[in-house]
């Protein structure tokens, strides 16, 4: 068996960036992503999401990529969402995503910083940080 550590910080958005998870459906999508990952063996180190975005923490085991995880985290949270009726209206995620690898030295400092999302978003949107990443580390489709 082979042994591997890649861990990958993945952040989206929703659709259009509109704020519409709510202090009530918060914890609701948290505890059902956490959930169907571990149905799907898909190993979140950490996960927190404020209004209008999410942001993971999890280690790809070696047969993973990254797109696969993205595509069944997202598909199958908006659709319990809307199943479940939890928002007031159509919920989808965006359907372009952040997705970064992350070095075993800086694990906790990434851990601290998804955990402190509402304390952060209260002086920098979303959209101007994914803006500033994209810029500062040149990524590319």
């Amino acid at each position: 068996m082979p042994y591997s550590k890649l861990l990958v910080h993945l952040v989206w958005s929703t659709k259009n960036r509109e704020k519409v998870i709510t202090k009530e459906t918060k914890e609701l999508l948290l505890n059902h992503i956490l959930e169907n990952a571990r149905k799907k063996e898909i190993f979140i180190i950490r996960v927190n999401c404020v209004s209008d975005h999410i942001h993971f923490l999890i280690s790809l085991k070696p047969d993973q990529s990254v797109s696969n995880v993205v595509r069944l985290l997202k598909g199958e949270s908006s659709f319990w969402i809307n199943k479940q009726e939890i928002s007031n209206r159509k919920f989808a995620w965006q359907e372009e995503y952040f997705a970064v690898s992350v070095s075993e030295s800086i694990k906790e400092r990434i851990i601290v910083y998804i955990d402190n999302q509402e304390e952060h978003h209260k002086t920098k949107s979303f959209t101007d940080e994914y803006n500033t990443f994209i810029q500062k580390y040149n990524f590319t489709e």
